[in-house]
C-alpha cells in the first residue's frame, strides 16, 4: 500500500504514531508493521514514528507486507463484488446477521468470510439481504465511514403508496414499552426516507418500492413504511402478522408464508474508495425468495 495523509491544524505538534493511531484508526500492528517492514517520509525525508508534525506537512506510508493482508477464505460461500487489501463489497444473505452476537455466537457474514478481524462500515438487519461494504483495517473504515455512501433498497410491501414517488420525513424512536420496537414519535431522531414506486400489483395487493436513506435510524424503512399503512412482507416485527402491529384482515395476508423474512434488499451501494478516493458503485439483483412473491400466483 501507498499513503500519504496532510497534517490538519488539529493534529500539529503531534508525532507520527498518535495521529496515525487516532485520526486514523490504525492498529498497533499495523503501526509496527510499517515501522519495521515499511518506509515512512516527512515530506519526502524518512521519518520515525516519534517525528512531529506540523500543519500542512505531507505523511507518506509504503508498505507492502504481505504477511499483514488480510484475505477472505477461499471456501467461503458469500458472494464478493471487490476486494483489495483495504475494503471487501460483498453481498449479504437474507437471515445472517452482519457480525457475531450473543444471540448469533457461531455463525455471521464476518465469520463466514474471513477469520481475522473485520469493520464492517454500515450494518444490515439480520433479515435484510443485499450490498455491504466491509473494511479490512481502521483506517479504511474511518475513511470510508465520514465520506458520502449512497445506499439504494428495494423491498415489496402490501398496498400501493399515494403518492406513488416522495418522502417520508417522520421522526423516529424507540418504543417505550420494548427495546427492539421503533415508532414515529414526535421525540424521535429526524428520520428521511425517499421512496418510489416501482411496479403495483394491486390484484395480490402488493407493490415493489425503491427507498433511498438520507438518515441511517434503526429499522428506518420498516418503521416508514408500516406507519403509512404498507408493511415490508415477511416483517416479523412490524408487518400484519406481528404481535404489536397485527392486521389480520391485510388482504393477501397469505403472502406472509411465502417468504422467511422480511422483503427489503440492499441493491445499490455507492462510496470512495479509502485509498484511491476513486467512487464505486455496485448493483445487486433481487434475490429469487422476493422474485418469488411476484410470481406467485394470486
Amino acid at each position: 500500500m501507498q499513503l500519504t495523509i496532510t497534517i490538519c491544524p488539529e493534529d500539529s505538534g503531534r508525532k507520527i504514531y498518535d495521529i496515525l493511531r487516532d485520526r486514523y484508526q490504525m492498529s498497533n500492528l499495523l503501526c509496527k508493521r510499517i515501522r519495521l517492514y515499511g518506509e515512512l517520509y516527512l515530506n519526502g525525508f524518512p521519518a520515525r514514528m516519534i517525528a512531529e508534525v506540523q500543519e500542512g506537512d505531507a505523511i507518506r506510508i509504503i508498505y507492502d507486507d504481505a504477511e499483514g493482508i488480510i484475505h477472505t477464505k477461499k471456501d467461503t460461500d458469500i458472494k464478493i463484488y471487490y476486494e483489495d487489501d483495504w475494503i471487501i463489497v460483498c453481498e449479504k444473505p437474507g437471515n445472517l446477521v452482519t457480525h457475531p452476537s450473543w444471540q448469533h455466537m457461531d455463525d455471521s457474514l464476518l465469520q463466514r468470510l474471513c477469520d481475522q478481524r473485520l469493520h464492517p462500515i454500515m450494518r444490515l438487519d439480520r433479515e435484510t439481504s443485499g450490498l455491504i461494504v466491509i473494511a479490512k483495517n481502521g483506517y479504511a473504515h474511518n475513511t470510508v465511514s465520514k465520506n458520502k455512501m449512497e445506499k439504494e433498497y428495494v423491498g415489496i410491501v402490501y398496498g400501493a403508496f399515494e403518492p406513488a414517488e416522495g418522502t417520508i420525513d417522520l421522526p423516529i424512536g424507540r418504543d417505550e414499552n420494548s427495546i427492539m420496537i421503533r415508532i414515529v414519535r414526535e421525540d424521535g431522531h429526524p428520520s428521511i426516507t425517499h421512496y418510489r414506486t416501482l411496479q403495483v400489483y394491486p390484484d395480490k395487493n402488493l407493490s415493489v418500492v425503491s427507498y433511498k436513506l438520507e438518515t441511517g435510524r434503526c429499522h428506518q424503512i420498516r418503521v416508514h413504511s408500516r406507519h403509512l399503512g404498507h408493511p415490508l412482507i415477511g416483517d416479523g416485527l412490524y408487518g400484519p402478522k406481528s404481535q404489536d402491529f397485527p392486521y389480520p384482515d391485510m388482504p393477501h395476508i397469505e403472502n406472509e408464508e411465502r417468504i422467511s423474512r422480511q422483503a427489503l434488499h440492499a441493491c445499490k451501494l455507492g462510496f470512495y474508495h479509502p485509498i484511491t478516493n476513486e467512487w464505486m458503485e455496485f448493483t445487486s439483483e433481487m434475490p429469487e425468495d422476493m422474485r418469488a412473491l411476484i410470481d406467485a400466483p394470486q
